[in-house]
């Protein structure tokens, strides 16, 4: 049987991710899967989490990467020393870390083709999947890649999304406010790596088109 989910941001929690994927959804290859970005910084498994990725992808499992935030800070950092302090503000000295290197011209090429790789957006007959929202004052939904990376204050307009659902990360919320969402629009970012915030501190799943949310405390 195919089935589908969507997963909210890592973080780098190498070992909350796979326990969700191995224990909760019980991942097959007939499986497919979105991740809706920001699989590095803050945490302290980056470069663990995306291996854990390019093994899946390697051994045939439907692995979908989308682009957040912090994936791209790094991409602008490895392409622009200026970009540097915004990334290290928001958790990228942690990511270097995890590789064992002090600068990112020091990443391998298989993980500079993997962030490059990633997708701004992707879409299905019944769902659109971007990292953090979309510009609905556009009228093409898909034309402002830097709403799909940081927008957090936007206001879905039905008819622009149509019968479609949009399955977004990027801002977290606690777990009781995800898991009462109503509408067209569903953030599954759990906040997963802020343990020490009351409510959060989980990496969240929905499995679609059923919207049904499989949890995973941070177990890090």
């Amino acid at each position: 049987m195919n089935r589908t989910f969507a997963i909210g941001d890592i973080h780098g929690c190498r070992k909350t991710f796979e326990k969700l994927l191995i224990e909760k959804i019980q991942l097959q290859k007939e499986d497919t899967i979105y991740c809706v970005g920001d699989y590095i910084d803050r945490g302290n498994d980056s470069k663990s989490v995306i291996d854990f990725i390019l093994q899946l992808k390697k051994e045939g499992y439907r692995v979908s990467t989308l682009r957040g935030n912090h994936e791209q800070m790094m991409i602008d950092a490895l392409n622009d020393k200026r970009a540097l302090k915004l990334w290290f503000d928001n958790g990228g000295k942690s990511t270097l870390k995890s590789f064992g290197i002090k600068s990112p011209d020091n990443l391998p090429e298989e993980y500079v083709s993997f962030l490059n790789e990633t997708k701004f957006y992707l879409e299905t007959d019944n769902f659109i999947f971007a990292h953090a929202g979309l510009n609905f004052e556009n009228e093409n939904l898909f034309e402002d890649k830097e709403a799909m990376l940081w927008e957090r204050n936007f206001n879905p307009r039905q008819p622009a999304l149509g019968n479609r659902y949009l399955i977004h990360g990027h801002t977290p919320i606690p777990l009781a406010f995800i898991l009462q969402q109503k509408g067209n629009c569903i953030n599954i970012d759990g906040g997963c790596v802020y343990v020490n915030r009351p409510n959060f501190g989980n990496l969240v799943a929905v499995k679609l088109p059923e919207i049904e949310y499989l949890v995973e405390e941070n177990c890090e």
